[in-house]
């Protein structure tokens, strides 16, 4: 269980219980993915309020991870998702703040490989004009 609350905060977005009740579901479910998140903050925004631009919404997802991981996911509008609802642009981030969770604890688990040192076959060879006994070789 999360040690803090989830946080939801919303700035020029009206407040609704329904996406608010879908917003604890969906971290809920990151817990089932990592059972030791410290805390999870959601921040919804509506940036401009142009009617030729439509109505573009940018969700911020901040997830605290012992030991000092913080993962984060900024959801910004593109212009072809301009128009795309509120709720379309919250699943959007929290799939992307699932696949960075599990990624994650793949790596703290040790599952994910570190990237390895190319390795080389080093063979000592002797000088040239010398045997590989250690004299050295007269023609």
């Amino acid at each position: 269980m999360m040690q803090i609350p989830p946080e939801i905060t919303y700035r020029h977005v009206p407040k609704r219980t329904d996406l608010e009740v879908r917003i604890r579901q969906k971290v809920a479910k990151l817990e089932r993915f990592c059972d030791h998140i410290i805390g999870c903050r959601v921040a919804l925004e509506r940036p401009q309020r142009h009617q030729r631009s439509g109505n573009p919404y940018r969700v911020r997802i901040d997830v605290t991870v012992p030991p000092g991981h913080e993962i984060v996911v900024s959801c910004d509008p593109q212009k072809s998702e301009m128009h795309d609802d509120l709720e379309v642009v919250v699943n959007r981030a929290f799939k992307a703040a699932a696949r960075q969770l599990k990624a994650l604890v793949a790596r703290q688990r040790g599952e994910v490989k570190a990237r390895e040192e190319p390795r080389a076959l080093v063979v000592p060879t002797p000088p040239r004009g010398w045997e590989e006994s250690g004299r050295p070789v007269h023609p």
